[in-house]
C-alpha cells in the first residue's frame, strides 16, 4: 500500500482530501456543541457547578452561577452519564466504546481503514454524555474516531481501494484533531506519528492531512473563533543554563507519564475482572470518579480549565483564571490521573490526550514552582514549566513527539518556547522506553498488517 502513494490524480486527491476535512470540521462542531449542550445542562443544570474554561473554549450557553454545588449529584452524575453513553455503544455502535484514537489505529492498522458510519454519531453523543455529566476524559479520542470515520465514510462512497481509504482516515483523524484543538499543523502531525511506538511516521498521509486539517479548522473557527485554546503570558527562553531545570522537568515529566500509563493498565485488568454486565462496568468507573471529584470537582470533564490555570500560575493573569498552590497542583496531578483511569479504563466513551495535557500541565508547573522555591537565583517561570511539561508528557505517554512540540504551540499561540520543548521532549521520549497509552499502536510501518500486506 504505502510505498506507492496516492494512486489517485493530483487534483481528484487535493479534492477528496479538502472534502474530507470539510465533513469532518462539519462533525467536530456538531461534536463540539453537543459536548457543551451537555456540560450545561447536566453538571451547571443539575449538580450547580461550572467548570473553568479555557480562555479560548466557546461558552455556547450562559454559564450558570450557584453559591453552593450539589456534591450528591456530582457523585453520581458521571456514573449516569457514563452508563447513558455505554448502553448507547452496546445497541447501535460496539466499536465506539473506549478511548476512541484506540479504536482508529486499530482500523488503520487492521481494518484496511473500515470505521462503521454508525459510529460517528454514536461517539459523539456517548461521549458527550459522558464528558458532559463529569467523566475525566478528553474530546481528543472521539473527535479523533469521529474525523477518521467520515474519512472512511467517504472512502467508502466512492468504493476506493484499501490504500485511499487509509489515507482519508488518516487525514480525516487530522481534520478532527486539527479543528477541536485549533492546531491544524499539530493535527497533521499527529495523524503521520500516531500509528507508531517507535521512531516511525506514516510520510504518505502527511500532506492530505494538511489539506483536510486546514480546512476543518477553517469551518470549526467560522464558527467558534479564531483564537487559541489557551492564553499566556509571554514567556521567552533566553538563557542556556536554564536547559538544566529544564533537563530536570523531563525526567519527573517521563516518570509521571509512566505513572499514568501504569495505573490506566491496572484499572483497565481490574475492570475485566468485574463480574458484572460490560455496560455496567463504565458506571461503576463513572462513581469512583465522582467519588474523587465530589473533593476536586476540577478534574471533572476536559479539565482543560486547569491547564489555563496552570499555565498563568506566579503571573499577573492568575487573578484572571484563578492561583492554583503547590499542594492543589500535585493533587490535580494525581487526581486527573486515577478520575481518568476509572472513567475511560472501565469502558467509558473519552479520548485519554487530553488528560495527559492537563496532567503534564500540573506536574509541569508544580515542578515550576518547586524549583523556585528552592533555587529563587534561577528566576523560574512555572508556566513556562507547564507548558513544556505538557509537550514532554505528550510525548513520553502517547508517542507523538514533534507533533506534542508544535501542538503546545499553537493551542497557547507561544512559540518562543520551542527549544526547551525539543529538549524535554527528546529525552521524555527516549526515557519512556516503548511505554504508550494505547495499545493499538505498533513500533514501525515494518510490524504494521498495512505494509505488509496482510
Amino acid at each position: 500500500m504505502a510505498g506507492e502513494g496516492l494512486s489517485i490524480k493530483t487534483g481528484r486527491a487535493l479534492l477528496l482530501c479538502a472534502l474530507t476535512g470539510l465533513v469532518a470540521g462539519l462533525a467536530a462542531s456538531g461534536f463540539y456543541w453537543l459536548l457543551e449542550s451537555a456540560r450545561h445542562y447536566l453538571m451547571e443544570g443539575l449538580a450547580h457547578y461550572a467548570p473553568p474554561l479555557a480562555a479560548g473554549e466557546t461558552a455556547l450557553f450562559p454559564i450558570s452561577h450557584h453559591a453552593e454545588r450539589l456534591r450528591w449529584v456530582l457523585l453520581v452524575l458521571p456514573a449516569l452519564g457514563a452508563v447513558a453513553g455505554a448502553l448507547l455503544v452496546k445497541f447501535f455502535a460496539p466499536t465506539a466504546g473506549g478511548h476512541g484514537t484506540d479504536a482508529a489505529i486499530h482500523a488503520y492498522h487492521r481494518e484496511e481503514g473500515r470505521i462503521p458510519f454508525a459510529v460517528i454519531p454514536i461517539k459523539a453523543v456517548a461521549s458527550a454524555l459522558v464528558i458532559g455529566s463529569g467523566g475525566s476524559a478528553g474530546c481528543e479520542g472521539p473527535v479523533t474516531q469521529i474525523g477518521a470515520g467520515c474519512g472512511s465514510a467517504l472512502a467508502g462512497l466512492l468504493k476506493l481501494d484499501a490504500a485511499e481509504r487509509r489515507i482519508l482516515m488518516a487525514a480525516g483523524l487530522a481534520a478532527g484533531v486539527g479543528a477541536l484543538f485549533r492546531a491544524p499543523l499539530a493535527g497533521a502531525i499527529f495523524a503521520a506519528e500516531i500509528f507508531y511506538s517507535g521512531l516511525d511516521i506514516e510520510y504518505e498521509i502527511l500532506m492530505p492531512s494538511l489539506v483536510a486539517s486546514t480546512v476543518a479548522y477553517t469551518v470549526f473557527a467560522l464558527f467558534f473563533g479564531w483564537q487559541p485554546l489557551f492564553i499566556m503570558p509571554e514567556y521567552t527562553f533566553e538563557d542556556p543554563l536554564k536547559l538544566l531545570p529544564y533537563l530536570f522537568l523531563a525526567l519527573v515529566v517521563a516518570y509521571g507519564a509512566k505513572f499514568y500509563i501504569l495505573v490506566f493498565r491496572q484499572v483497565e485488568a481490574a475492570s475485566r475482572a468485574w463480574r458484572v454486565p460490560a455496560w455496567v462496568k463504565p458506571g461503576i468507573g463513572g462513581l469512583l470518579t465522582g467519588l474523587i471529584g465530589c473533593f476536586m470537582p476540577q478534574i471533572l470533564g476536559s479539565g482543560y480549565g486547569i491547564i489555563q490555570q496552570a499555565l498563568t500560575v506566579n503571573s499577573p493573569l492568575a487573578e484572571r483564571f484563578g492561583g492554583l498552590s503547590l499542594a492543589m497542583l500535585f493533587l490535580i496531578f494525581f487526581g486527573k490521573i486515577f478520575a481518568t483511569a476509572f472513567t475511560v479504563a472501565s469502558g467509558g466513551s473519552g479520548g485519554v490526550f487530553g488528560p495527559a495535557l492537563v496532567s503534564g500541565a500540573a506536574l509541569g508547573a508544580a515542578t515550576g514552582v518547586a524549583l523556585t522555591r528552592l533555587f529563587p537565583g534561577l528566576e523560574l517561570n512555572p508556566g513556562a514549566f507547564a507548558l513544556v511539561g505538557m509537550a514532554g508528557f505528550l510525548a513520553a505517554s502517547v508517542r507523538v513527539p514533534i507533533a506534542a512540540i508544535i501542538m503546545v504551540s499553537e493551542i497557547t499561540g507561544n512559540h518562543r518556547l520551542l527549544l526547551p520543548s525539543m529538549w524535554v521532549c527528546g529525552v521524555a521520549y527516549w526515557l519512556g522506553n516503548g511505554w504508550t497509552i494505547y495499545r493499538s499502536q505498533v513500533r514501525t510501518r515494518d510490524c504494521s498488517p498495512a505494509h505488509r500486506g496482510a
